[in-house]
């Protein structure tokens, strides 16, 4: 049930977090891309799960559509080119059955981040899975894994040190911020409404800091400022009249500059203290180019600078996620069960219905004959006893078929078998075996 499963991606671990630039698809346009993809390559289901860190697709394949190697159509879905010999196996990772099933729950728990722990992502792997839903993409094995996913996320928060400190790629960017701020009094300028921003935000708040909250819908830029009594701009009133600041984080999911050269040396000019604003690039894609601010003696902070400092304290993380991974062992463990239940099980309620149809049936047949003295409380007796032996029969197939599904191969008698009792496997092992003696000797 699991091997129709798969997942194809790069994550920053590929040639670091600013180099996803190439993989990190336009929004323009992209869900109908993505239903395109699905029909051309036969998957059923299909989600994007496309952060600072990672851009990765999680797909269910249609039964019967083969398991052929995706990533040279993926590579260029991603791209938007074609991929030279070798290039698209070289760069993307894959995974197949269960191996994608534990690569997203790593995702989800935090445990395959830049940031060990980190939190932003259990936001951004629900919206994966809302975007899949919203777009027709998700179905029973994607709705399976994603609530999996978010509810390993969850245990591994509330249960294990993972979440405690400092696990948010936005927290280590503050840091920054806020030594700038100590240094030279002044504002931030948040470009963007994302959850990079958002958390940010949270954090220059609590230190009492103030910031602009700017977003090319102002809206936008406005719900989040409104929560901590922050002003807001709109990215064409921020860039025709920029205000006063010290330093700017950026994170958007623009497709390429939203701060231009011209734009940064309009900054450059009003900042109280007189020196060259901070920035902070937080976007994949980059917002700011790096090669403008070095010309114009801004200092940048990019995102691999940030993966850099948070991977520092990777190795002492690693320790507190050793519970955390059992969490997510302990959920593979499981995964075919439940997804076993819930492909099959409106076949197993069939079949119980079946059975207690059938009982029902030759009751009413029953009943319909001369049975003498028979009153109602014995006819009633009758039908209560019907219908829990109709349910006990049942029982007896619906625990193989359940073994069967988990242990497969299907039409394994074996794998029928585990499903059962113990003492009512072994007595039917026992019959076959005799019977298979009878066959031999005859």
């Amino acid at each position: 049930m699991l091997d129709n499963l798969g997942m194809i991606g790069v994550s920053w671990k590929q040639g670091g977090t600013e180099s996803l630039a190439e993989f990190t698809p336009p929004q323009d346009g992209l869900p109908e891309r993505l239903l395109a993809l699905a029909r051309a390559h036969g998957l059923a289901e299909l989600a994007l799960i496309s952060t600072c860190n990672r851009v990765e697709l999680l797909f269910a394949r249609k039964p019967g559509s083969g398991h052929e190697d995706l990533r040279p159509e993926i590579f260029e879905f991603l791209t938007r080119r074609a991929a030279r010999p070798g290039e698209a196996l070289r760069r993307l990772r894959a995974w197949q059955g269960e191996g994608a099933a534990e690569r997203l729950f790593l995702i989800a728990a935090g445990l395959d981040s830049a940031c060990i722990g980190e939190t932003e992502i259990v936001g951004q792997v629900r919206n994966a899975h809302q975007m899949a839903r919203q777009q027709g993409l998700a179905g029973t094995h994607l709705d399976l894994l994603f609530d999996e996913a978010l509810r390993i996320a969850a245990r591994v928060r509330g249960e294990t040190a993972l979440g405690r400190g400092r696990v948010s790629l936005a927290e280590i960017a503050n840091e920054a911020l806020r030594d700038r701020l100590e240094r030279t009094k002044g504002q931030v300028a948040l470009i963007g409404v994302s959850p990079m921003t958002e958390r940010s935000a949270v954090g220059l708040a609590a230190a009492g800091q103030r910031f602009i909250v700017v977003n090319r819908t102002k809206a936008k830029a406005e719900t989040l400022a409104s929560r901590f009594g922050q002003p807001h701009l709109s990215l064409a009133e921020f860039l025709a009249e920029p205000p006063a600041i010290e330093a700017v984080l950026s994170a958007t999911g623009a497709p390429g500059t939203v701060l231009d050269k011209a734009a940064l040396e309009r900054l450059a000019a009003r900042t109280p203290s007189g020196e060259p604003p901070l920035v902070v690039d937080m976007a994949v894609p980059a917002d700011i180019d790096g090669d403008d601010c070095r010309a114009l003696g801004i200092p940048r902070i990019g995102m691999d600078a940030i993966v850099a400092l948070a991977d520092r304290n990777r190795a002492a993380r690693l320790t507190e996620a050793a519970e955390a991974r059992e969490q997510v062992d302990g959920a593979l463990d499981q995964l075919q069960e439940r997804l076993a239940e819930k492909l099959y099980g409106p076949l197993l309620g069939a079949l119980q219905r079946r059975y207690q149809q059938t009982a029902e049936e030759g009751v009413r047949r029953l009943l319909k004959k001369d049975l003498g003295t028979l009153g109602e409380k014995e006819r009633a007796a009758i039908e209560v006893w019907s219908q829990v032996l109709a349910r006990r029969f049942a029982h007896i197939p619906c625990l193989g078929l359940r073994g069967l599904l988990h242990s497969g191969p299907e039409g394994s008698i074996d794998a029928f078998l585990d499903g059962l009792e113990p003492e009512f496997a072994d007595e039917l092992r026992q019959a076959l075996s005799a019977n298979g003696e009878a066959r031999h000797d005859a």
